[in-house]
Order: structure tokens, then C-alpha cells, then sequence
């Protein structure tokens, strides 16, 4: 890979990086503007209200967590641009296709080897307990 398409690929790993960078942004600002049963006015919640609430906490959590998670693969990413590896699969070698790599740039698995790991690293998502 020549420095022309590193660069490219690291453009293309800020951009993406900058927006999952945003998205945070909002969801904090987004949470420190959520009504508390603390605050005046507030009211109070019924059961539906709460457990409907709770499992609002839990998407916007597992969204948080996915978008951490993926700016920790874009550092992936550019380390393996950085040592040449950049587009080789870290579980069997082969080219990750390109389509592959333009679709999700941090990509670290061809599309079997990450169907693979999806199936025996499933996602879990947490859900509060009621107060």
C-alpha cells in the first residue's frame, strides 16, 4: 500500500471517527438534559412509564458502548495501517475485499471470520433494574 492510499484510509478512519466522536457528544448532552424524579415538575412515572424508560437507558447504553467500541477498532485500524497489515483478516490472513474495507474501514475480519465471531461473541444488552 502506497502513502497516497494510507492517507485515503486514514481520512476515511477520521471522518468516521469524528462522527462516532459526535454522536457521543450528543448522547451525553442528551442525557444530562433528561428529567430526573429529582427534578421540579417532574411526573412521577407509572410502572409502563418506568420500565419503558428503563429500557430506553439500556439502548441508549448499548449504543454508547457500540460506538466506544468502534472508535477502539478504528485505532485498530490505524495501527495495523501503521505496520502494513491494514486490509489482511486477523483471524485467517486472507484480503479483506475491498467493498468489505469502503463499507466499514475499520473492518479487522473478512466477512466469514467476523460472521463467525458475531456467533460465538454475542451481543448482550443490559437492562437496569427497576428502582
Amino acid at each position: 500500500m502506497n502513502n497516497t492510499e494510507k492517507a485515503q484510509w486514514n481520512r476515511k478512519l477520521d471522518e468516521r471517527a469524528a462522527e462516532l466522536e459526535s454522536e457521543l457528544r450528543t448522547a451525553r448532552a442528551d442525557e444530562d438534559e433528561a428529567p430526573t424524579r429529582s427534578t421540579p415538575h417532574v411526573q412521577v412515572p407509572d410502572t409502563v412509564d418506568a420500565a419503558e424508560e428503563r429500557l430506553r437507558g439500556a439502548l441508549r447504553g448499548a449504543e454508547v458502548e457500540r460506538d466506544v467500541s468502534e472508535l477502539r477498532d478504528i485505532e485498530a485500524a490505524r495501527e495495523r495501517l501503521r505496520t502494513g497489515e491494514f486490509g489482511t483478516c486477523i483471524d485467517c490472513g486472507v484480503q479483506i475485499p475491498l467493498e468489505r474495507l469502503e463499507a466499514m474501514p475499520a473492518s479487522a475480519r473478512c466477512l466469514e471470520c467476523q460472521q463467525r465471531h458475531e456467533r460465538t461473541h454475542p451481543i448482550e444488552i443490559r437492562i437496569p433494574p427497576a428502582l
